[in-house]
């Protein structure tokens, strides 16, 4: 259903003011490969007579350059209209969704502030620096080749190789910016309990020092008043519990659960009040649903989950990371339900937000997976574990995230399986995720050499169905005790660790390499037509199926990237075998035959 705060575009669906800005389009660009702009006194103002269409990187065509080539240092340029007597008393918050990787911001010569991660968002109050009219903002950015670096899919060299891409550097999210009131909140966290049917909720306020506020929530469900509330502001925290249980409905006992099936979503508004007057409103939505672990499988509000998954990295031929538009998002979801998958496993990337608003709508699971690093030392894991928290923290409120994977095949840990140091690690940022988010399963580390996770999943691209089989029907055990290695050479379980019982989810495989005679990379041989394409899939998906203590997988993957071509579409989303066909083979019933 959708959520009434909806507004087209918007780029934080669920954190929604009314009075805001979108900085995208056209800004005055300038590449500074000999690093003289900082020198040259750039953060004023530069002249230059390229332009760039933002949010798109200059790397792709949608940008108006189209440069694939390496450039350490960008600059971004572009006039503010403010009129100083509109806003009051008001703050001015500039907010970048995505900018990679270090971002250091001016306006009007004086300096904002730095962020450092390409893939969470980072705001600025730049309310001091504003002047009455035009306002000049300027935006430097700076990336690398640093493999220490977190940075997902991108190559870390000057060419692409196997399944690593063109890098992005600079803005490739939405900039935008957003009036607020002096005092205002600030953030919420949601956290929906199914068992007592009740929402818990964590609210952050900026007092700018005015005492006797309160913060009203009022909770909907389409038409129906579910609940409403008034709490104190004390020490520029709001914790409070809304019950949910409401007699006018004899939905799952009094309250409405989110599932794929039935994607019910509540909003709620939060009205900030000084001497009963409202100074803040924001609108946002939540589901109520629960995720565990319980005897080796995942439960969704009680009820064993099989997770039919696709890989999905989220890019575009024209645009790369960047989503052409809100329309690409949502044609996206569409086609992955249109083909028989119930959640995606988002590689490798932190999507734009709106994806993760359509996938609460239409109820689509998410595995959120932090971009990876390649390299394992001391500066690595600072940024790795400060960008994560940051991404963490950002999502939490969507009930689509079902899971948390901040490590991906031993990427940037490549010596986990022995190394104690990188062990421990792992287990930190599975404990931190931990401590800010208890429900939801953590992932360490997708595809092999786990220690300490929630889920044992498990990564091979063996072709034949019947191999596949064999190996996982027969040697459970071994593999699962580390003394037999996966397709990939890779043990399942680090040294000192052991299986614990957990759920095992089969999640990579496929990757069919399928572009009619064209060349290209992809896993095993490729296949030269349809009906060849479906036979293999049709055989390895249904093999997985067969083994009964695997509760779920994850196919790659949705789509081709550049010299990728074992995608279901094709890079323009035009679906290479026939959906139906595919659909069919995800949902049809296997009976195992052990």
């Amino acid at each position: 259903m959708m959520v009434k705060c909806y507004q087209k575009d918007y780029p934080r669906p669920q954190f929604v003011r009314s009075a805001w800005e979108n900085l995208n389009g056209t800004w005055t660009f300038a590449f500074d490969d000999e690093h003289v702009g900082s020198t040259n006194g750039w953060s004023g103002g530069f002249a230059s007579d390229l332009t760039i269409n933002v949010p798109f990187s200059y790397e792709t065509k949608q940008s108006g350059i189209g440069d694939e080539t390496v450039h350490d240092t960008v600059w971004y340029q572009r006039t503010l209209m403010v009129s100083k007597e509109s806003l009051g008393t008001d703050r001015l918050m500039l907010h970048f969704e995505g900018s990679d990787y270090r971002t250091n911001v001016w306006l009007n010569g004086v300096h904002i502030g730095m962020h450092e991660g390409g893939y969470a968002r980072f705001s600025f109050d730049v309310t001091d620096a504003v002047r009455d009219g035009n306002n000049l903002l300027v935006v430097k950015v700076e990336d690398s080749l640093d493999d220490g670096q977190p940075r997902g899919k991108q190559r870390w060299i000057h060419e692409n190789f196997a399944c690593w891409y063109v890098q992005t550097t600079g803005i490739w999210k939405t900039v935008w910016m957003e009036q607020v009131p002096a005092q205002h909140i600030t953030s919420v966290k949601m956290t929906p309990n199914t068992a007592t049917r009740n929402v818990s909720i964590e609210a952050q306020i900026d007092t700018n020092g005015a005492q006797d506020l309160w913060l009203e929530a009022v909770v909907t469900f389409g038409e129906l008043l579910i609940n409403k509330v008034r709490i104190p502001v004390l020490q520029n925290r709001v914790h409070t519990t809304i019950d949910l249980y409401n007699t006018a409905t004899t939905e799952s006992w009094g309250a409405f659960l989110w599932d794929p099936y039935h994607p019910n979503l509540y909003d709620i508004s939060f009205c900030l009040l000084s001497d009963n007057t409202a100074v803040d409103r924001v609108g946002s939505y939540f589901g109520l649903r629960d995720v565990r672990i319980e005897d080796g499988n995942v439960l969704l509000n009680g009820g064993p989950l099989y997770q039919r998954l696709i890989l999905d990295q989220g890019y575009w031929k024209d645009s790369h990371l960047t989503p052409p538009d809100e329309e690409a998002l949502i044609e996206d979801i569409d086609k992955i339900m249109a083909l028989g998958y119930n959640g995606v496993r988002k590689h490798q990337k932190i999507e734009d937000e709106r994806f993760l608003y359509w996938c609460d709508v239409k109820g689509l699971l998410v595995w959120s997976e932090m971009a990876a690093a390649y390299r394992f030392h001391d500066d690595a894991v600072q940024s790795f574990t400060a960008q994560w928290m940051e991404i963490v923290r950002q999502n939490y409120n969507h009930p689509s995230i079902i899971t948390w994977t901040p490590f991906n095949e031993s990427w940037g840990i490549q010596a986990v399986e022995t190394d104690r140091t990188q062990q421990h690690f792992t287990e930190a940022i599975y404990h931190l995720t931990k401590s800010f988010d208890p429900m939801r399963p953590v992932i360490v580390n997708d595809g092999w050499e786990h220690t300490i996770s929630d889920i044992i999943t498990l990564h091979d691209y063996e072709a034949e169905g019947e191999v596949f089989f064999d190996r996982y029907g027969n040697h459970k055990d071994e593999i699962l005790s580390g003394n037999v290695f996966l397709g990939a050479f890779k043990s399942a379980i680090a040294n000192g660790f052991s299986y614990q019982g957990q759920p095992i989810i089969i999640s990579e495989f496929g990757g069919i390499a399928f572009k009619n005679g064209q060349q290209g990379w992809g896993y095993g041989e490729k296949v030269e037509n349809e009906e060849a394409f479906i036979d293999r899939f049709d055989r390895i998906t249904t093999a997985i199926k067969k083994l009964p203590y695997v509760c779920g997988y994850c196919y790659t993957q949705v789509s081709d990237v550049q010299q990728e071509i074992n995608g279901l579409m094709d890079e323009e989303r035009n679906f290479k075998v026939d959906p139906e066909r595919i659909k069919e083979i995800n949902m049809r019933r296997v009976i195992s035959t052990r």
